[in-house]
Parts: structure tokens; sequence; C-alpha cells
């Protein structure tokens, strides 16, 4: 190994620490929020959360406030929170009704949607081996859905509407990525603030002082796991980081277990795991064509 080889390696290694992290960050905020909105509306763990985060947002977006001025493609750029603003608030209605297991695997399809999309929208080449992979993933979705029995409802197709809106959402984000990080994040918790400040107009319920501070925490953890995971995919290429959210489905069963008393189904793990392995074939595949791109046409020296 030579000497350039050397840090290379140390920030691959740190980007995959932090995007573990980061997707454990985001599961303990996601069992907050399944556990808050069994007593309180959806819009109000929304406005909540977003509070919190901006307290923590706050000083960054001070140091950087020269970033929000002249922002690229506006209106693509509402577009984007209004998708995130959906996503999010999706993801929490469906988990009042749904296992944490069950929705974190819908949500799982995220790649595999991107792929499949990417090739129709934004015209990028997709072999047969990916579609090929995206087949067997849309397979593991409607494995988890298990349409012919009691599972396929209301519930999982908002589940499911919330991971193609994410998928959607990622897209956007690949087109606006000159956009600084913190302006991304922000617009984001700016959209929940905003549509969760208006529905708490209709359902507002007093917390007490242990909620507010779990409504305060998940804003916390959310801020916190954001900035884990855009770091992340600054100290190492997205191929390398992005299949370690995978791990998600392992918090969401420990935490689906351990605070809920939620045991997965068998459909749903089978789902999750097809879904797994077609998203990670992509991912490995997509390795694999880059690095034959690059020895065919090296870097100059």
């Amino acid at each position: 190994m030579t000497v350039m080889d050397k840090p290379q390696a140390g920030s691959a290694l740190a980007g995959i620490g932090l995007m573990l992290v980061a997707v454990a960050l985001f599961s303990c905020g996601d069992a907050i929020g399944k556990f808050m909105v069994s007593t309180y509306a959806v819009g109000q763990l929304l406005f909540l959360r977003a509070c919190a985060a901006f307290v923590v947002l706050a000083p960054m977006i001070l140091r950087r406030r020269d970033a929000f001025v002249g922002l690229e493609r506006p209106w693509l750029q509402l577009l984007r929170i209004v998708l995130s603003t959906g996503e999010v608030g999706l993801f929490f209605l469906a988990a009042a009704y749904l296992p944490l297991a069950d929705v974190i695997t819908y949500y799982l399809a995220a790649p595999i949607f991107v792929t499949a999309a990417s090739a129709i929208f934004l015209r990028e080449h997709v072999g047969w081996r990916r579609w090929t992979a995206v087949g067997v993933g849309f397979f593991g979705v409607l494995v988890a859905l298990r349409p012919s029995g009691a599972g396929l409802g209301w519930p999982s197709l908002i589940a499911l509407g919330g991971s193609l809106s994410f998928t959607t959402l990622m897209l956007i984000t690949r087109s606006l990525r000159s956009t600084p990080d913190i302006v991304l994040a922000t617009s984001q918790f700016a959209g929940t603030f905003t549509v969760g400040g208006l529905l708490t107009l209709f359902a507002w319920v007093p917390p007490t002082p242990r909620d507010v501070g779990l409504f305060m925490l998940a804003g916390v953890i959310s801020v916190t796991a954001l900035l884990c995971l855009n770091r992340s995919l600054k100290l190492a290429a997205a191929s390398v980081v992005v299949p370690y959210q995978y791990t998600m489905i392992i918090w969401a069963v420990i935490f689906g277990y351990a605070v809920f008393g939620e045991v997965p189904s068998h459909a749903t793990l089978i789902g999750a795991a097809i879904i797994i392995a077609a998203g990670l074939y992509i991912f490995l595949r997509e390795q694999a064509m880059g690095r034959q791109a690059e020895a065919l046409n090296p870097p100059p020296a």
C-alpha cells in the first residue's frame, strides 16, 4: 500500500462508520416518532421535531446565510421541499398502523426504484443485469406487501407511497447536488415546520414535560443523523457507503421488538432479504462498471 492509499482507505472507513452511525440514529428517531404518534397527531410531531432541529441548525444557518442567496432552479427546490415533507409525514402515518420493520422494508426498495427511475427519467444507461435486479427487487416488495393476505391495506400503500416519494426526492437531490448541504437540510425541516404548524391548528394535544423532551430528542437525533449522512457521502463514494443503509432493517427489528413488542412476519423478513440482495447487486454492479470505465479511461497523471 502506498502513502497515498492510506488516507483514502482511512476516509472510506470513516465514511462507513459515519453511515452506520447515521442509520442507527435515524432508526432511533423513527422509533421515537412511532411511539409519539400513538398519542399525538403526525402534524404535531413534525412541528415540534422541526423546532428542535432548528435550534441545532441555527448557528450553522447564521454562519452560512450567504448560501441561501441565489439558489439554482428555485421551483425544483420547492418541489423537493414538498416531497421531503410528504415523505416524512407518510412514514410516520404508516408507522402509526404498521410494525416498524414493515415500514422500513418498503423504504429499503428506494435505491431499486431510483435505478429504474434514473433510466426512465434521467436517461441513464441501465443494462439488462441491473434491470433484472430491479425486477427481483419489485418481487421482494410484493412478497412484503402480501397482496393475497391481510397484509395489503391502506397503511401498506401509504408506506409504499412514502418510499416512492423518497425515491423522487433522491432523484431531485441528485440533480441539485451543487446546492450546499446546509441549504438542503434547512429546507427539509422548513417544510415540516410549516406543514406541521398548520396541521397543529386543527389537532393540538398539550404535551407532557416528558413528551416535550422526546419531541426535542427526535429533532436533535434527526439533525445529527442527517449531518453524519452528508459527511459520510463526502468522505467515501456512494457505492461504498450506501449499502450499509440496509442495516436499518436490523435496527427496525430490534426497536420494534424491544419497544413495541412487534415480531416481524416471515413475509416481511423474506421480502426484506430479497430487496436487500437486489439492492446490493445493483450497487456492486455499479461499482464494478465504474472500475472498468476507469481502467479503460485512466485519469491523466
